[in-house]
């Protein structure tokens, strides 16, 4: 494992300063005290400006001679944000600029005693907005920077209109190498076949053989009460195991959540060389989308039985990736099922969370509806992008897809909603809607389906199933409901839809008095002061919440009064009563 201290300068500079890995260059500058808290009052755009420099970070490490005499050596990044140029030992091996891939660095034969691994990173803001130059792709969503659609990095970081623009970079996931002289697992794939009384799993094992050694694979499935089944496979890595009794997965609410242990061991010649581990849940998830005398429903379907689906859109929880930790993540999804949550959100403008987010959501019961990276952008589909993208969906399928809690793939986040029907996307040369229905229509539900044949998959959201046909219909699919908020319409408009499943709906509201004081000072606590404009992205937000407040309330006497009744009528989004959405999407984070 090559995570841990590395060390970095700015490239115009020959200053070294001490990193951490995983990490990012604005952690490791706030840490150093070599920036301000891009948090408080109006610092943001000074910390921005720091991404308009290149840096470079390097390591040295001692290799072993079984290292170097190794038939497969590889350098593993499993996130790399995001263009950035690989040298070993001064050697230029791989250039790179998609956060979302995990990245592989052939160095067989290339390792020394003392090796340096440096790792040059290019400048993303001068890179999306060179691409907004000489581009003509002219849409951005709102408080996000044109010209980010270019580039595969979490959208987010460019702003939105709940966020700041801060685009970080680094190595944010670990780093490590693998070297091997007789075989190793490469993948394992598991899937789940139900019938009366009894779970058939069919165990599939990818093996990289790298000599002439004897290998077998051998597996154990460990049920929750340790009782143990095994299996040899045959010699395609393949096995069958039949679960009978099986104690299954519900979501929060509907039952328990069992889990099992699917251990694969690679044996070569007597000796196990390599083993994997997959944590799972017996049950079965689909959609059901049956015509009915309303139009198609649209719902989870759990060991078959239907789930009324209650949860929120799950937003990326820092913009400096590097804070986050399994610790954070559990207290939220706790607070979650606490909450009667039974289904997440993860929203495709994003990234995809680590392991542990996906174990804690097993483990709590809470569904996943997992968007692809994808949301609120026009695309222009290349050989190199496209690469990126079937590149990014396997890594991250394979990743993920023998987790209990995935419950649907989605394509994006409302762009089909959008290319329907929102104006700001008007005057595009016709090629790049032509490539919204290659990329979303074709390209990625077919990676998807190669890797992950058992998971139901979406094509946009909000979606009544694609083409562009009336995407955002309440009688069909999923739906967005933004007009109580963006369009000031009344609370009491909830009660005029029966929506099939609102994937999104929601309210602002100002943040509680804790939170304002962690980003200004006492002066700035008037919402039309320039710190508190400064952290409203949505335009006249600000405007939208007092309208609402006049219509209910009194004129609130001070600040900590109107963050309090402004989370009131957030409030009475959630708990007006008649038939109401069922999902909402947090705009604030409010911590206790």
């Amino acid at each position: 494992m090559l995570n841990g201290a590395w060390q970095w300068r700015a490239a115009d500079e020959n200053t070294l300063h001490e990193g951490n890995v995983p990490g990012s260059i604005m952690g490791d500058m706030l840490k150093l005290g070599l920036m301000d808290d891009p948090f408080w009052r109006t610092n943001e755009y000074t910390a921005k400006e720091l991404s308009r420099k290149d840096y470079i970070y390097t390591k040295t490490f001692a290799a072993t001679d079984k290292m170097m005499a190794a038939k497969e050596a590889v350098l593993v990044f499993e996130g790399i944000d995001t263009i950035a140029e690989i040298s070993l030992n001064g050697e230029m091996l791989l250039r790179c600029n998609d956060m979302h891939r995990t990245n592989y660095v052939d160095v067989t034969n290339r390792l020394k005693r003392e090796n340096v691994i440096s790792v040059y990173f290019f400048s993303p803001l001068e890179f999306i907005e060179k691409a907004d130059r000489v581009g003509d792709i002219r849409y951005a969503s709102t408080g996000c920077q044109r010209g980010n659609g270019a580039l595969r990095k979490a959208h987010y970081m460019f702003g939105w209109d709940w966020g700041p623009q801060l685009p970080d970079l680094g190595l944010w996931r670990s780093v490590y190498l693998r070297f091997c002289s007789t075989a190793r697992i490469d993948d394992i794939r598991i899937r789940q076949h139900h019938n009366d009384g009894g779970v058939r799993l069919e165990l599939e094992t990818n093996i990289v053989k790298l000599s002439n050694a004897k290998t077998s694979v051998e597996y154990t499935i460990e049920a929750p009460d340790k009782t143990v089944l095994k299996a040899t496979a045959d010699e395609n890595g393949c096995a069958v195991i039949n679960v009978e009794n099986p104690q299954l997965w519900y979501p929060n609410g509907y039952g328990a959540q069992p889990l099992y242990k699917v251990i694969a061991n690679l044996i070569s010649d007597g000796v196990t060389e390599d083993s994997t581990e997959r944590v799972i849940g017996l049950r079965t998830i689909t959609v059901c989308t049956d015509a009915d005398e309303w139009g198609n429903q649209f719902a989870f379907v759990v060991n078959g039985q239907k789930i009324f689906a209650m949860g929120a859109n799950y937003v990326p929880e820092d913009n400096l990736l590097g804070r986050l930790s399994e610790k954070r993540s559990e207290r939220l999804v706790a607070d979650c099922a606490k909450a009667n949550f039974n289904c997440i959100r993860v929203w495709g403008g994003g990234y995809y969370p680590d392991d542990y987010f996906y174990d804690i959501c097993d483990k709590y019961g809470i569904i996943i509806w997992q968007d692809l990276m994808f949301a609120c952008n026009v695309y222009d589909l290349n050989d190199e992008f496209e690469e990126n993208i079937l590149a990014e969906t396997a890594d991250n399928v394979k990743r993920l897809r023998h987790h209990a809690c995935l419950g649907l793939w989605c394509g994006n986040n409302e762009m089909e909603w959008g290319w329907a029907t929102w104006a700001r996307l008007d005057g595009h040369r016709p090629k790049y809607k032509a490539d919204y229905i290659k990329i979303f229509e074709m390209l990625l539900p077919r990676q998807v389906k190669k890797y992950d044949d058992q998971t139901f998959y979406w094509l946009s959201s909000p979606s009544s199933g694609g083409s562009f046909d009336e995407p955002n219909d309440f009688n069909r699919g999923d739906n967005h409901y933004w007009e109580v908020w963006h369009s000031n319409k009344p609370f009491t408009e909830y009660r005029d839809f029966h929506f099939r499943f609102c994937s999104e709906f929601g309210f602002q509201s100002f943040p509680h008095k804790k939170t304002l004081d962690s980003f200004s000072m006492p002066q700035d606590r008037n919402i039309f002061s320039e710190v508190m404009e400064s952290h409203q992205k949505n335009g006249l937000a600000n405007t939208k919440i007092f309208s609402y407040i006049s219509g209910y309330y009194k004129y609130p006497k001070d600040m900590d009064n109107i963050a309090y009744i402004s989370q009131i009528l957030q409030l009475g989004t959630n708990v007006l009563p008649g038939n109401i959405p069922v999902e909402t999407e947090a705009i604030f984070e409010i911590e206790a």
